[in-house]
């Protein structure tokens, strides 16, 4: 099973090196709603945002400036389109995004529950992989996930379905706990679409670095 997971990963990021993430990033289709906050009620938000933030001027002055092109991504055509075909939908579900406590968050509302995708925006790398590392130790039944599968990047899963990744100065999470254990006409399993859509998002990010 992790050797085919394995397998699958490679091939998945391959192709999407091949064939590239050619949409804008944060293209919103027509059953879309934004919520991107103004600098001053992404402020007020991020007092109830579940306290992540420290309160660093150069994290004010992201916040302030809006998420970067590749946290949109996360709602941009790539994961939806992944997300399309791997549970063979009749058309694209809705989203909805929101920026709070320099964290993009997307919802993707399906009919089974709801899937998030968020990238946490660090000041820098470093301070990615500590908050990323506080997230590992505070997961409920995390487990790394290694060798090929994390691409070579500080990657965990939690057995209710959620994948997490680091990256530069990102925190990548696609949340599918909200959803049933298997999904789709193959069934696949709630932690296989958090890792497809992950891996997909990774590519993209990739190809644009």
């Amino acid at each position: 099973m992790k050797h085919r997971k394995h397998a699958l990963a490679a091939l998945a990021i391959g192709s999407l090196l091949l064939s590239g993430c050619a949409a804008a990033a944060g293209s919103v289709g027509p059953g879309t709603s934004a919520v991107v906050p103004s600098p001053s009620s992404a402020a007020a938000e991020s007092g109830h945002a579940g306290g992540h933030s420290h309160g660093s001027s150069s994290q004010g002055a992201a916040q302030a400036q809006g998420p970067s092109d590749a946290a949109l991504m996360v709602c941009g055509d790539q994961p939806m389109d992944r997300l399309t075909s791997i549970l063979d939908l009749d058309s694209k579900p809705h989203t909805a995004h929101n920026w709070a406590d320099s964290t993009f968050t997307c919802t993707y509302h399906l009919t089974e529950g709801a899937l998030e995708i968020s990238v946490r925006e660090a000041k820098d790398q470093a301070s990615a992989l500590t908050y990323f590392d506080a997230m590992q130790a505070l997961a409920k039944d995390a487990k790394p996930i290694e060798g090929l599968a994390n691409l070579g990047f500080p990657a965990y899963e939690t057995a209710d379905g959620s994948a997490v990744f680091q990256k530069d100065s990102f925190v990548l999470q696609v949340d599918a706990s909200g959803l049933p254990a298997t999904l789709g006409p193959e069934s696949i399993t709630r932690n296989a679409l958090a890792y497809q859509l992950s891996t997909t998002i990774l590519a993209c990010w990739v190809e644009h670095h």
